[in-house]
């Protein structure tokens, strides 16, 4: 009988070649795994993280620091000798390197820039000077460019020279003399071009450039919009400064989906993974926006202060508060996540609100009819089990339920579909109409509409 051997996993070999203690065994080892092995070896064994990246070979252990977390970078940055964290810095993408240094404080930056070579250097303030959340934070300047003056054979010559250091090379762009973007022009043009034909002859003019200044989130909508791997950046003049991929978008938009979800649940963004934040840090991102939504809580008790006297003489009504500020909140709730979701990924613009509008009005219409006939049915059934508790006035007090129902979930409906165009128009963060907000926010008229629907229909009757 044959015994079957289970091959080690990768933390098995690991473990194993740390026992032996054997520098050059170690740097083996990890220059032959992908570099998402490593970067899972050193989550899974943080207390080795600086060894492993010091141990690999510079440029895989560049590629795998910029896939990891960045509390991890941060923490092997600063177990890392010197001398490492300088190989390390001046191999990162400019880009990559960017994103990571933008996130340290004033004070380590300027120590860790002293580390770059005089090159890297200027690359990286010049990055850093660009205003936060820009497209220039995003870009790296690591491409090819070429002039169209050149035929096809020096293209390809200088793709061989220099394409290895390029962050991608599918498309060369094609610059003037003054460094202006003529055109791209993917490289499999030059790769089927005769060897003596201009690049002039193979640009049509047609090409897609982000602004420097542009926005990162308009970025995103621009990729999706064109399927491409990279975009040039050009500034006011059209000069190109560098260009952006599709990876470092997809990071930005990763972290931007984020922080809407975490807005949305009535919090500020955390910025930081939620089991490594500091608890005070936790606690301050959490505590104003109960604060705000405990204030507007306050304004329903003042509201039913005002009604307290229909209260004590009709009771049965304060039965249906619950029912009817929760049936606003959920329709507003609903209303505002929808839409929030539609403007990140460009479905609805500023332009569209009037649509938007039309079609809430109608959906709010019709939601509350359907719960305002539930409450009406609700109410005159189990007056029918339970005689007493409504008395002989059950149809009114259905009616007025029901109608209540009707203009709080049309009102829940309207106020959250506009409440997140109209902070976009201001230039605020849609994501802040939150759920909870936009709940609270409708509690409160929800209950002038309930009290007013309750006098209308019970006045000479229980009010």
């Amino acid at each position: 009988m044959s015994i079957e051997i289970q091959p080690q996993t990768i933390q098995e070999q690991f473990e194993e070649v740390i026992r032996q203690d054997d520098r050059l065994l170690i740097q083996d080892f990890l220059n032959s795994q992908n570099i998402s092995d490593v970067a899972d070896l050193i989550a899974d064994n943080e207390e080795y993280a600086a060894q492993i990246i010091s141990s690999m070979a510079v440029h895989r252990a560049a590629g795998t620091f910029k896939i990891l977390d960045l509390s991890r970078q941060k923490t092997i940055i600063q177990d890392l000798p010197p001398l490492k964290t300088a190989e390390l810095l001046n191999e990162l993408p400019s880009d990559d390197r960017t994103a990571f240094l933008e996130e340290l404080p004033n004070e380590v930056v300027r120590e860790l820039i002293k580390l770059l070579n005089p090159e890297e250097r200027k690359i990286t303030l010049s990055l850093l000077g660009y205003p936060e959340e820009s497209v220039g934070r995003l870009m790296t300047t690591d491409y090819l460019s070429v002039e169209e003056d050149w035929t096809a054979q020096e293209v390809l010559d200088h793709i061989r020279q220099y394409g290895k250091d390029s962050e991608t090379i599918d498309v060369i762009y094609v610059i003037n003399q003054q460094g202006q973007l003529i055109d791209d022009v993917r490289i499999r043009e030059f790769l089927f071009a005769p060897p003596e034909k201009k690049v002039s002859e193979l640009t049509d003019g047609r090409y897609i450039a982000l602004n420097v200044h542009d926005d990162q989130e308009s970025a995103n909508q621009v990729f999706k919009m064109n399927n491409r791997v990279a975009l040039p950046v050009v500034d006011d003049q059209k000069i190109l400064l560098g260009i952006v991929t599709i990876d470092d978008v997809l990071w930005v938009a990763s972290e931007e989906f984020s922080e809407d979800m975490q807005k949305m649940g009535g919090t500020e963004a955390l910025d930081e993974p939620y089991l490594e934040i500091p608890i005070l840090k936790l606690f301050k991102k959490r505590v104003v926006w109960l604060i705000v939504l405990f204030l507007g809580e306050m304004l329903t008790a003042t509201a039913m202060g005002h009604y307290e006297e229909e209260i004590q003489r009709a009771v049965v009504l304060a039965l249906f508060i619950p029912l009817i500020i929760s049936s606003g909140g959920n329709s507003g709730s609903q209303a505002s996540t929808l839409i929030i979701q539609a403007m990140a990924v460009g479905e609805i613009t500023l332009a569209d609100w009037w649509r938007v509008m039309r079609r809430e009005i109608i959906s709010g219409l019709l939601l509350g009819s359907v719960l305002g006939i539930i409450g009406f049915a609700r109410v005159v059934g189990w007056s029918q089990f339970f005689p007493d508790i409504y008395g002989t006035h059950y149809l009114a007090v259905g009616a007025a339920v029901g109608v209540s129902l009707l203009g709080v979930v049309l009102l829940g409906t309207l106020t959250g579909s506009m409440l997140p165009i109209l902070l976009k128009r201001l230039g605020a963060d849609p994501a802040v109409s939150s759920a909870p907000f936009v709940a609270t926010l409708v509690d409160v008229t929800g209950l002038i509409i309930y009290f007013t629907c309750a006098y209308l229909f019970l006045q000479g009757a229980l009010l």
